[in-house]
């Protein structure tokens, strides 16, 4: 059997938290003959890559930065680089069209219900559903250029008629700005900071001014970062370094066709032992009845899940999947205590039982 699965198209995202969905009580009542409708998920893995985008900008006094500064490797030419910081990976359960049920209480059951999400999955039955908090992560704090360093240029440096001069007289500042500080620190300056207050004021000045100039020469690196998302729904078969995207150093994160960048790979093997049954007709019979009468839950799988980039492994994790496990059903008769209903919780990414109430 050939290997299927998909590949969503990639979005970009803020690194926020997710809303979680909504959830609807529905009644088991005549008007639906005491019988609900319910959706059991399928697994599917939202794989989410950190990207770092970095702007190096020259500046304009770059050939004079090792003569003046002494500053080795100074940036020479304009460029953005990309590059792979984090992959996290979060398994979601979408609805699977294939596995809809009904469940069906007796007509004399002490009000029954079913909570079901929006999309349709089973959250709980007889029972408020506990809330679910999504964990947001925050983008990490990307860096910006000091301000424009002309404006703390000297009138004399703006008026230098060379380039060569001007980078003389900027370097000159900086140097300046350098004796400042140390006046300052050891106490030697002729006008002290009065308080605490003034000396934070005055020394910060100092640190932005040096720095902006100091760019002059070294140049200058802009950071930022950003998220984007692929949607991996997996078959029954194992996946094999499947590329889900492919990341540029220049032109960032590609599509997974596009050879311009290096892949991302994706491995999904199951780890679920093999069990057959052979069961005699009449057990066969007995079974198909059990599933058309009673609550129908997913028993998951286990998978070993990797992803690789530049032949090195950068997440390896356990994950539950639903296409490599099976079903099972709760009787009937297990809902039938009109005073004590049997309260039944989901994992709705799953459609796994997480806890049974009697």
């Amino acid at each position: 059997m050939s290997t299927k699965y998909f590949i969503l198209p990639a979005f970009i995202l803020a690194f926020t938290a997710m809303q979680a969905q909504k959830t609807t009580r529905v009644n088991a009542i005549k008007a639906n003959d005491y019988g609900v409708i319910y959706s059991l998920p399928k697994t599917s893995f939202e794989i989410t890559i950190l990207v770092k985008k970095s702007i190096y900008q020259r500046g304009d006094f770059y050939p004079y930065a090792q003569r003046y500064l002494g500053i080795d490797d100074p940036v020479t030419e304009n460029r953005v680089v990309f590059t792979l910081e984090d992959v996290s990976v979060k398994n979601r359960g979408i609805p699977d069209k294939t596995n809809s049920y009904m469940v069906q209480f007796q007509s004399k059951t002490f009000e029954p219900y079913v909570y079901l999400r929006e999309d349709g999955l089973i959250v709980a039955v007889n029972a408020e559903p506990t809330s679910i908090v999504s964990e947001g992560t925050s983008l990490p704090q990307g860096n910006r250029p000091a301000v424009n360093p002309r404006r703390f240029l000297s009138q004399e440096a703006l008026m230098a008629g060379s380039i060569a001069k001007q980078a003389e007289l900027v370097a000159r500042q900086i140097f300046d700005l350098r004796q400042s500080r140390t006046d300052i620190l050891t106490g030697e300056a002729e006008s002290m900071p009065p308080d605490g207050n003034a000396y934070k004021v005055v020394m910060d000045e100092i640190d932005l001014q040096e720095r902006a100039l100091t760019e002059l020469f070294a140049g200058s690196l802009q950071t930022e970062y950003f998220v984007r998302t692929y949607t991996v729904v997996p078959d029954v078969d194992d996946i094999d370094k499947m590329v889900i995207a492919r990341i540029s150093e220049k032109l960032g994160p590609v599509d997974a066709d596009n050879l311009a960048g290096e892949p991302i790979l994706l491995s999904l093997q199951n780890k679920t032992p093999e069990v057959r049954l052979q069961l005699p007709e009449r057990d066969v019979k007995r079974l198909e009845t059990k599933f058309t009468e009673g609550l129908v839950y997913n028993v998951p799988g286990k998978a070993e899940l990797t992803i690789e980039f530049r032949n090195e492994i950068i997440r390896s994790m356990e994950a539950d999947v639903v296409q490599y496990g099976s079903q099972d059903v709760l009787t009937r008769k297990m809902f039938d205590n009109m005073k004590q209903p049997i309260k039944v919780f989901f994992y709705p990414e799953l459609g796994a039982i997480r806890q049974i109430i009697q």
